[in-house]
């Protein structure tokens, strides 16, 4: 076993560690990348029972990668387990491992166990768990600093691999996926991101059986864009009228259209391919990221929910317009809302406020409120919100949905985005 690096070694083994990840993870398969992990953190910081584990699609189980290098693993849970906790507050967590002793060899010394959350910037992906030595007791600030590095650098690796193979997409998988399930999730963009001033963080459930709900997101200079839709419909009919959809916005913000212009050029794209025959309601958002100054457009759509400090102030309507692909003519009008510094935003489909519990009473926008507003006061971050709001619809339907259940959470200069990544990240 290698020793602890002393602190005039550590730049030299942070150097061969991260160097020795990207050189092998060129020409490596995808399946070959945990080995890769495994071996470079043994021989570089003397880690020991290194095991790579994903969050499934649930949000609920940090499932291990396999790997002949790692010890057996059963998945470990969101709620109650270390690794678990490190994933939840996107920080570093460490209890103490068993003292060993060689054949013949005598003491290895102290040991703790360390879990380091898997962050692709800020979207939390899983957690890298493994044993170190620990003299005094204790793994130093510099190592545990190596090792959150080291950490963020796998999770990245282990995203752009992801796309030339299936192993990782099937570790988060409980269970088959529906075509259309495949179709939305393959379009979606990551579910956190977050910058100075800005969390933006999406949740899309059921996981593997979703039809037509969908959201999207693009931060560009100065200028946040959003959008939730909602196919008409169930499974894949659903998510293809929305696959149109997504990706005619896509199309009008990447040209640079304003909303009303872009609300028009997905209204012709759905209603050319399907005559009339399917539609969209969707909740089309811009946000001046200086200013905090919001501007929107509904078509045929639940009205956002504002949230200033522990409450949820009002809904943000605008004048009622038809679904994308209903041709009515007119033209939308675009609504406004100035924000003020730490407030929050909900865009979300009607699968939220229509979910109805065992007594077939609906969940409504009062529940979704109080719901955002306890969280609210527990400081609850974004990602973390949603994760629970997820869990707390299913519990209100008796873990069976009725309907597609979306929502996209914006944070205007709420200071919580430094949160979402652990303190040695954090300059000074």
């Amino acid at each position: 076993m290698i020793g602890v690096p002393g602190p005039e070694d550590l730049d030299v083994t942070a150097a061969r560690l991260f160097a020795g990840l990207l050189r092998r993870a060129h020409l490596s398969r995808p399946s070959d990348l945990t080995g890769v992990v495994i071996e470079e953190a043994r021989d570089c910081l003397g880690a020991e029972d290194v095991v790579v584990s994903l969050v499934n699609h649930e949000f609920t189980a940090l499932v291990p990668v396999p790997s002949r290098l790692s010890p057996p693993r059963p998945p470990q849970p969101v709620d109650g387990s270390m690794a678990g906790r490190a994933f939840a507050t996107t920080s570093t967590v460490d209890a103490d491992a068993e003292t060993e002793t060689g054949a013949g060899a005598g003491p290895r010394g102290a040991r703790r166990r360390v879990w380091v959350p898997l962050l692709d910037s800020t979207d939390r992906i899983g957690v890298l768990e493994m044993t170190l030595p620990a003299p005094g007791g204790q793994v130093g600030e510099d190592l545990l600093a190596v090792c959150e590095r080291y950490a963020h650098l796998v999770a990245q690796t282990i995203v752009t691999k992801g796309l030339y193979g299936d192993v990782f997409e099937r570790v988060q998988r409980t269970r088959p996926m529906t075509v259309g399930s495949e179709l939305m999730r393959a379009m979606l963009p990551p579910l956190l991101y977050a910058t100075d001033g800005l969390v933006v963080a999406g949740m899309l459930e059921p996981a593997y059986d979703n039809g037509g709900d969908a959201f999207d997101y693009a931060v560009n200079e100065d200028r946040v864009h959003l959008a939730v839709f909602d196919g008409v419909g169930h499974g894949l009919s659903a998510s293809t009228v929305t696959a149109v959809a997504l990706a005619a916005y896509r199309r009008a913000r990447i040209e640079g259209a304003p909303l009303v212009e872009a609300r028009a050029v997905i209204h012709e794209a759905v209603l050319s391919q399907f005559g009339g025959d399917r539609h969209v309601t969707a909740v089309l958002a811009e946000l001046d990221l200086p200013t905090g100054r919001l501007s929107w457009v509904s078509a045929g759509h639940p009205p956002p929910l504002l949230l200033r400090g522990a409450r949820v102030v009002k809904t943000l309507e605008a004048v009622p317009f038809f679904p994308l692909g209903w041709d009515f003519g007119g033209e939308p009008t675009v609504a406004h809302e100035q924000l003020e510094a730490g407030d929050a935003v909900l865009l979300y489909t009607d699968g939220l406020i229509e979910a109805r519990g065992t007594d077939r009473a609906l969940l409504g926008v009062e529940g979704l409120s109080g719901f955002l507003e306890q969280e609210a006061a527990a400081g609850q971050a974004a990602p973390e919100t949603l994760r629970r709001m997820r869990r707390a619809v299913l519990q209100h339907q008796d873990g069976v949905l009725q309907d597609d259940a979306t929502a996209l959470l914006v944070e205007w200069r709420r200071g919580r985005e430094h949160r979402l990544v652990p303190r040695t990240v954090l300059p000074g």
